[in-house]
C-alpha cells in the first residue's frame, strides 16, 4: 500500500491531508475547552450548536462552492481555502462571545466544505491507475482513523506545555503546512464541463447522483452506515460511563476499538477489491454492521462492547472506503468535483439526521431494544440498496442519440453512427439512464 507514496504529487497531497487532519483534531479538543471557559455548564449546548452549524455548512455550502469553482485551476483554489482555514483557526483564541464561535465555525467549515470534495476529486486524476487509486483510498481511510487516535494524545501532550489557545495555533500551522505542500506540486489541469449556467452548475452533481442507479444504492448505504456510526460516536460515553459506570479512559479504549477495526479492514481492502466488485464489498460491509448491531441486543458487559465496536468499525470501513471508486466511474473527469461535492453534501445530510436519532434512541429505549431497532432499520437499508444498485450493471452501455445531427463530434468519436456503446455516465449528452 505504501508503494504509492513514491508518486511525488500524491505523496505531497497525502501529507497535506494528514497534517490538516491532525490540525482539525487539535481544534476539536480546543473547541471543547474553549466552550467550557465561555459557557460553563452550557458548554454542551454550545458544542451541539457548533456541530449542527458544521453539518449545515457541509450540506448546503458544498454544492454552491463546487459551482463557483467549476473549471477553475485546482491548485490556487485549494491553497486559498487552506489560507482561509488557517486565518479562521488563528482567530478562535481571541473570541469573547459564544455567538462569535458560531460565526467563525461556519466560515471554517464552509471552507472545508469547498476544500474536501475538490481535494478528493483531484486524487483520481493524479493516480489514474485503478489499483493505485484503490491503495490511495485505503491509505486515506487509515489517515482518518489515525487522526481520531493520535489527535487527542497529541492535544494532551501539548496541553502540558501550553493552554488550549496554543492548540488553535497548532491547527493554523496544520493548514499552512497543507497549503505549502499543495503549492510545491503541479496538479493535473481540470477539465471544463459542458454545463455553464449557474443553476445547472449548482444542481449538476445532484442530478448525476440521483439519475445513476448505482449512486442511488450508494446513497442508501451512506445513510444506513451513518446510523451505525452515529450510534458509536454519540452513545459510547453513555454506555461506558453511564451503563457500565466506568471511566473516561475506558470510553477512549472503546472508541479506539472502533478505530482499530476500521484501520485493519482498510489494510485488507485493496486485495478484496481486486477480487470482488465495490457493490459486493460494500453490501457485505453493511451486513457486518447489521450482525454487530444484532450482537448489541445481547450485550452484557464492557468487553462485549469492545468486540461489537471492533466489528462495527470493520463494517464501517468496508462501506465507506470504496465510495470514491464508485463516484469516479460515475462521472466524467470534468464533472467529478460536482459529483464529489453532491456526495459530500448528501452523505452529511444523513449524518445530520443520524446524530440526533442516535441520541434519542437510548433516552426512550433500553440498550437491547435500541440495538434491535437499529439492526432492523439497517436491514431495510440493505434491502433497498441491494434493489437500487443493479447486480448486473455494465460499465459499457449500448444506446442511441436520435436527436444528434450526423457528424456530431460525439458520434464521430466512437465511429458507430447514431447507435454505439461506451462507458456510460450522466452528462450533457446523456441526460438519463438507458433502460
Amino acid at each position: 500500500m505504501l508503494s504509492i507514496l513514491r508518486h511525488r504529487v500524491y505523496r505531497h497531497l497525502f501529507a497535506a491531508q494528514l497534517i490538516s487532519l491532525l490540525g482539525t483534531g487539535l481544534a476539536t479538543v480546543a473547541l471543547s475547552l474553549m466552550a467550557f471557559e465561555l459557557a460553563g455548564d452550557n458548554a454542551g449546548t454550545v458544542l451541539a450548536t457548533a456541530l449542527t452549524i458544521k453539518m449545515l455548512a457541509y450540506v448546503f455550502v458544498s454544492p454552491l462552492l463546487a459551482a463557483l469553482f467549476q473549471g477553475r485551476a485546482r491548485k490556487p483554489v485549494l491553497v486559498v481555502l487552506d489560507i482561509i482555514r488557517a486565518l479562521t483557526a488563528l482567530s478562535l483564541p481571541f473570541l469573547t462571545e459564544v455567538w462569535h464561535i458560531y460565526v467563525v465555525i461556519f466560515v471554517l467549515q464552509s471552507s472545508s466544505a469547498g476544500f474536501t470534495p475538490l481535494f478528493q476529486a483531484t486524487i483520481p486524476d493524479v493516480l489514474p491507475d485503478e489499483r493505485e487509486y484503490t491503495k490511495a483510498l485505503s491509505l486515506s481511510r487509515l489517515a482518518y482513523d489515525m487522526e481520531s487516535l493520535i489527535s487527542p494524545m497529541l492535544a494532551a501532550a501539548l496541553l502540558l506545555i501550553t493552554s488550549w489557545h496554543g492548540l488553535f495555533f497548532g491547527t493554523m500551522l496544520g493548514f499552512v503546512a497543507s497549503a505549502l505542500l499543495v503549492l510545491s506540486i503541479t496538479l493535473p489541469k481540470a477539465q471544463v464541463s459542458a454545463v455553464s449556467s449557474w443553476a445547472d452548475r449548482i444542481t449538476k452533481g445532484g442530478r448525476i447522483y440521483l439519475l445513476t442507479p448505482r449512486l442511488r444504492g450508494l446513497l442508501l448505504l451512506s445513510f444506513t452506515t451513518a446510523l451505525g456510526g452515529a450510534m458509536v460516536f454519540v452513545n459510547t460515553v453513555v454506555l461506558v460511563q453511564g451503563n457500565f459506570a466506568l471511566s473516561g479512559q475506558q470510553t477512549a479504549f472503546a472508541l479506539a476499538a472502533f478505530g482499530f477495526g476500521s484501520m485493519l479492514t482498510a489494510l485488507k481492502l485493496p486485495a478484496l477489491l481486486d477480487k470482488y466488485s465495490e457493490r459486493s464489498v460494500m453490501l457485505g460491509g453493511l451486513l457486518v454492521l447489521i450482525l454487530a448491531q444484532l450482537s448489541g441486543a445481547f450485550m452484557h458487559g464492557y468487553y462485549t462492547l469492545l468486540m461489537i465496536w471492533f466489528f462495527m468499525g470493520a463494517g464501517y470501513s468496508l462501506v465507506q472506503t470504496p465510495t470514491s471508486k464508485v463516484l469516479v466511474r460515475s462521472a466524467s473527469s470534468g464533472d467529478r468535483p460536482a459529483l464529489f461535492s453532491a456526495h459530500f453534501s448528501l452523505s452529511h445530510a444523513g449524518w445530520m439526521m443520524a446524530y440526533p436519532f442516535a441520541g434519542w434512541l437510548l433516552t426512550v429505549l433500553t440498550v437491547n431494544a435500541a440495538f434491535l431497532l437499529l439492526a432492523g432499520m439497517s436491514v431495510l437499508g440493505l434491502l433497498l440498496a441491494t434493489s437500487l444498485w443493479p447486480k448486473d450493471e455494465k460499465k459499457v452501455v449500448f444506446h442511441a442519440h436520435p436527436n444528434l445531427e450526423k457528424g456530431h463530434e460525439h458520434l464521430e468519436k466512437f465511429g458507430y453512427g447514431e447507435q454505439h456503446n461506451h462507458s456510460y455516465v450522466i452528462d450533457a449528452l446523456h441526460t438519463k439512464w438507458p433502460r
